[in-house]
């Protein structure tokens, strides 16, 4: 299985790209603007998304995605997400006045984009590869996914801020290689992170003394300029852990 990594800033410029991880070649986490690096050859390959919530950084490029393959494939591209997820996809982009509903075209019998509703807790099965998601803490419904085969284990915690669930649920599986986990705001700013359901270091730090698994970490969705900044304090934070800075294009093979 490789994880190629398109999109894990946790905004825009020059360079960066909002979240998105390519699961081998049919499969996506999340649909932010990392997306439209893909060739079009490669997007008509996607099979499936899986979305971790509703803000707009980790879908942005999905209406797009969907209308570029229009014309060529064969088969619908399955949204998977939590019921509010796809709600929100459903009321306030696919509704004809934001985007056309390419759920229902070009017809309804056979159309570009389907929905597939799942619950935390829940597996997914494609081949060897089981995607789990997990319940995380974020100001709207939001998800992470535990993602194995037969050669290793990936996570991938979406949007967070402090909860238990995450980290209880990860021990519960007997193996962990690879952790990609946020933390968008630094230290200072502490206050702000709460209220907008993100990890700074120092609560990431806390929270990651919960996992008993030692997995190679990634720091994704760090803010436009403080990334230096944030993942300097993550690693004097998190004691006892490889802890690296996420960077678009990289590659993990498991």
């Amino acid at each position: 299985m490789e994880i190629r990594v398109l999109g894990c800033s946790g905004g825009i410029g020059e360079g960066l790209r909002t979240t998105s991880f390519l699961l081998d070649d049919d499969v996506l986490i999340d649909a932010g603007s990392g997306v439209g690096d893909l060739t079009l050859d490669e997007m008509r390959k996607i099979r499936h998304i899986f979305l971790t919530h509703s803000h707009m950084d980790h879908f942005a490029f999905l209406p797009l995605l969907v209308d570029s393959i229009f014309d060529t494939t064969k088969q619908p591209i399955i949204i998977h997400g939590q019921a509010a997820t796809l709600e929100a996809l459903q009321k306030h982009i696919f509704n004809w006045v934001i985007w056309p509903d390419f759920a229902k075209l070009p017809t309804v019998e056979n159309p570009v984009m389907s929905y597939e509703v799942m619950t935390p807790d829940s597996t997914y099965t494609l081949g060897d590869r089981t995607l789990e998601m997990i319940a995380v803490n974020h100001i709207v419904p939001g998800v992470g996914y535990r993602i194995a085969c037969d050669n290793g284990v990936f996570a991938f915690s979406g949007d967070s801020t402090c909860h238990d669930n995450f980290w209880l649920k990860l021990n519960e599986r007997p193996r962990l290689d690879v952790l990609v986990v946020e933390a968008a705001f630094a230290n200072h700013e502490e206050e702000l992170s709460i209220k907008a359901g993100h990890y700074t270091p120092k609560l990431l730090a806390a929270d990651l003394a919960k996992l008993k698994h030692q997995p190679e970490i990634y720091i994704t969705h760090t803010k436009p300029g403080q990334e230096d900044l944030i993942v300097n304090q993550c690693q004097e934070a998190i004691q006892g852990r490889s802890v690296n800075r996420l960077y678009g294009g990289e590659r993990f093979k498991l």
